[in-house]
């Protein structure tokens, strides 16, 4: 069955074909499905409009005590089945069969939203779920409902399905709900200048609410109102936008020690990745912060990249734009913006912003370019892995910061991977013969390490300030350098 995506949403083409086919299945026995996501991505609009166009049920939780949240249910139930009055649950055993029941006639999608909610105050909910799905169970063979579970907070949901965790296996759908990707995002926002998109990605990133109620439908109206936008939009006290990254680590329930937490975002924002680096800024030992950053990876705040070039050796970065740029720029200057000085502290602020929120933004722009976009000639096979590598150079004693590394697929058999391409990558710096002669260099000391086909690498050459005259031209007879500016990374493969 084919249900055509509403037209307010945007985007999310595989996100809605991945629902519209577990929601259709019309095989007996009921299914469950979880969805997960940070908040403002979505995901609410996702499956309350699947539950529309399904005639479905909608069910969005909130903080209460199990009793009120049974009788909320019990009401909702009743409102959907246009029964005589609420339907009483006396428990969630009760009140999970009551929601099989719905499919009992016809496949039935069934939306439980801010699933955590309700897990939270009923710590065995998952239980009941999984002993109302066991195989064989009539409340089970005999309905098609179709649940969904969804939840923002992403360490609980992620451990639902974890390990020995009750749910574990019973899932026929697991549908994470990402930001909108750089280009997803310029289209969202309207923006088809790519600088002004790449500049504007990097503070609000992918995140589908930012563009409407957070700046009140606030879109720069082109280059020369980017500045005034961030003053009127994101530095402004009087936007929601403003306080949204503090919100974003209050509103996960494991993150209790905002302190630390903000102190370990703001070690990585100001380029602080290694574990060891970290420690450094915040004054701890490295052995204390496998805690932290585990709990920070697990609420899809921080990822870690390893290092392909150095086994055992990673480095972390934030995944939330807002947050780098809420850390580097407003978190230090946070007095003066309350007190309504934001045009001063954005003018204070042009060096910071470009360092340590455009860079490294325009630096993962890149890496994406070339997983998701980038054709597979344009570097000579599929990449399957792009990430910074730090490459050691005996001969001279230093060491080469690569700020793009694109794997190939692993080999089936023994021989070396093939190593793709390497890169240079800055913003706000032209780049020309001697960035290109320190990734030929760099080539060099890989094509002659064990492990590693690079003979063939591209060397690739970003930047948003552009290419002197003499780069260019070696890039228009040379097929192994690239040089890639921000209109093709927004429009071009």
């Amino acid at each position: 069955m084919t249900l055509s995506k509403p037209a307010g949403i945007f985007d999310r083409d595989v996100e809605w074909a991945e629902l519209v086919r577990f929601a259709t299945d019309v095989r007996p026995g009921a299914t469950l499905g979880v969805v997960t996501g940070r908040r403002r991505q979505g995901k609410t609009l996702l499956l309350y409009e699947l539950a529309q166009a399904t005639n479905g049920f909608y069910f969005g939780a909130t903080e209460a005590t199990p009793a009120e949240s049974l009788r909320r249910l019990g009401e909702a139930i009743g409102r959907y089945t246009e029964a005589p009055g609420p339907v009483r649950l006396a428990d969630w055993t009760e009140a999970v069969d009551a929601l099989l029941a719905l499919g009992r006639d016809r496949p039935v999608t069934v939306v439980v939203d801010e699933f955590p909610y309700l897990a939270r105050a009923s710590r065995d909910l998952p239980s009941t779920i999984q002993h109302a799905l066991t195989p064989g169970r009539p409340q089970r063979t005999e309905s098609r409902t179709r649940l969904l579970l969804c939840g923002s907070a992403l360490s609980f949901m992620g451990g639902l399905l974890a390990g020995s965790a009750p749910l574990r296996g019973r899932a026929g759908l697991e549908l994470p709900v990402a930001p909108l990707d750089y280009r997803a995002a310029a289209a969202f926002w309207g923006i088809d200048d790519p600088l002004l998109a790449a500049q504007l990605f990097a503070i609000v990133g992918g995140t589908p609410a930012y563009r409407r109620e957070y700046v009140q439908d606030d879109a720069p109206g082109g280059p020369d109102d980017f500045d005034d936008w961030v003053v009127r939009s994101v530095l402004n006290p009087a936007r929601p936008l403003f306080r949204e990254a503090r919100y974003l680590l209050a509103e996960d329930p494991d993150l209790r020690d905002a302190a630390l937490y903000h102190s370990v975002l703001a070690a990585v924002a100001e380029g602080n990745g290694t574990r060891g680096g970290i420690a450094g800024y915040i004054g701890r030992k490295a052995t204390d912060l496998q805690h932290p950053l585990t709990v920070l990876e697990d609420a899809g705040l921080l990822a870690r990249d390893p290092d392909p070039l150095r086994s055992g050796r990673s480095r972390y970065r934030i995944t939330e734009p807002l947050i780098t740029f809420y850390q580097a720029v407003m978190r230090p200057a946070w007095t003066a913006l309350e007190q309504r000085r934001g045009a001063d502290v954005w003018r204070r602020s042009q060096r910071r912003y470009a360092s340590a929120v455009l860079g490294p933004g325009f630096e993962e722009t890149v890496r994406q370019w070339t997983l998701r976009f980038a054709a597979p000639e344009t570097f000579g096979g599929i990449v399957a892995e792009a990430s910074a590598a730090t490459l050691t150079d005996p001969a001279s004693r230093t060491s080469h910061e690569l700020d793009l590394v694109a794997l190939g697929e692993p080999p089936l058999g023994d021989g070396p991977r093939p190593l793709l391409a390497i890169g240079e990558v800055k913003w706000g710096r032209t780049l020309g013969r001697p960035d290109l002669d320190r990734l030929e260099r760099a080539r060099v000391l890989l094509t002659a390490r064990p492990g590693w086909d690079a003979g063939s690498a591209r060397l690739l050459l970003a930047s948003g300030a552009g290419f002197t005259d003499e780069l260019r031209q070696i890039a228009a007879r040379r097929p192994d350098v690239l040089v890639v500016d921000p209109e093709r990374l927004y429009s071009g493969d």
